[in-house]
């Protein structure tokens, strides 16, 4: 299943990779190209900010993770369930992260080919 994720992000995203390749391709005016290419920057800036948010969220939980490491080592009760749950959300967080890169590496890739479009007019 973790596999599966990771091939849909990565099959979503080049998928928009190469829909904004095509079209910007496609168009023959730099007007309507350079209208396109500023509207996939404004889309990719709103991706890109909401990436950074997560990766502080991600952070956050790391955070967390270690007080709770912290907390199991001082009380023994009911140890096996927090180590469990505690490993458990340290794979989710993990997962989250690589896929949040992921998505910043296709979205860099967009902005670059957004650019060079609009620059070699």
């Amino acid at each position: 299943m973790v596999i599966l994720g990771y091939l849909y992000r990565f099959a979503s995203n080049f998928a928009f990779l190469a829909l904004v390749y095509l079209s910007l391709n496609y168009l023959t005016k730099y007007n309507e190209r350079t209208v396109i290419a500023f509207l996939v920057l404004l889309y990719c800036t709103m991706r890109i900010i909401s990436t950074l948010r997560m990766f502080f969220f991600f952070q956050k939980i790391e955070r967390l993770e270690a007080e709770v490491r912290s907390i199991t080592i001082a009380s023994p009760t009911e140890n096996q369930i927090r180590r469990k749950s505690v490993r458990e959300v340290a794979t989710l967080r993990h997962q989250g992260e690589l896929k949040a890169y992921m998505d910043l590496l296709f979205m860099t890739l967009v902005v670059l080919l957004c650019v060079s479009k609009i620059f070699t007019g």
